[in-house]
């Protein structure tokens, strides 16, 4: 961490064909040495296959997913005494979204189908469907948070 001035957030535009600034987050995310359209194109062809497979618009799947693998709780290692605890906290918005596409792409990237257009395709519908690699990824950091709750007590 930086002991002089805070790290200033850079503004991020939306996507270029939904205009969202969630998208374009995903999007950066997926992206793999400054190949964007690659990306894009890995992205928008995986909403193509969602909406074919379940005649429903891909996008509105894709919030859906986001939503539900936003995670609530989470656990901090905390020093004390000679000793680490496990200390659940609350994870601030911004977090809850970066964990949310980074475990989805995880995700996606460690299924085994044909091409990641369908790796991210069925990851965002098993998201959606509250089930799936991502899903679990949630309820585990949120069971350790519970787990550890005689800790919270030393929040900072």
């Amino acid at each position: 961490m930086s002991r002089r001035k805070r790290a200033v957030k850079r503004a991020i535009d939306g996507d270029p064909k939904f205009n969202d600034k969630v998208v374009q987050k995903f999007l950066n995310k997926l992206m793999y040495d400054g190949k964007k359209s690659v990306s894009e194109k890995i992205f928008y062809r995986s909403l193509d296959i969602i909406a074919g497979k379940t005649k429903d618009d891909g996008f509105k799947i894709f919030k859906q997913a986001i939503e539900n693998v936003k995670p609530v709780l989470e656990v901090k290692a905390r020093r004390i005494g000679g000793s680490n605890y496990q200390v659940p906290v609350e994870v601030r918005a911004d977090r809850r979204l970066y964990l949310a596409i980074r475990w989805i792409i995880g995700y996606a990237r460690l299924r085994n189908e044909k091409s990641m257009e369908e790796n991210l395709a069925l990851e965002l519908l098993d998201a959606a469907n509250n089930r799936g690699s991502s899903i679990k990824k949630k309820e585990d950091t949120f069971k350790m948070a519970e787990a550890n709750k005689a800790f919270a007590h030393f929040k900072w």
